[in-house]
């Protein structure tokens, strides 16, 4: 059996200026929608999340 993923929320809310929280990388939709996502959404909301947070982290790397 699947397991459903679970919030990735680190309860560090905070939204930049393209509403992507800075504690979790979700959007505002993303996060306001969680509940409604079944299990293959919700795995591709982190897979979305792991991403932002690399491109955030590589900012200035430059």
């Amino acid at each position: 059996m699947n397991k459903v993923p679970e919030s990735p929320c680190i309860r560090m809310c905070c939204l930049d200026e393209q509403d992507i929280c800075l504690g979790c990388y979700r959007s505002l939709v993303e996060i306001l929608e969680w509940n409604t996502y079944g299990t293959q959404e919700k795995l591709k909301v982190m897979l979305l999340c792991e991403q932002r947070k690399k491109t955030r982290s590589n900012r200035g790397k430059d």
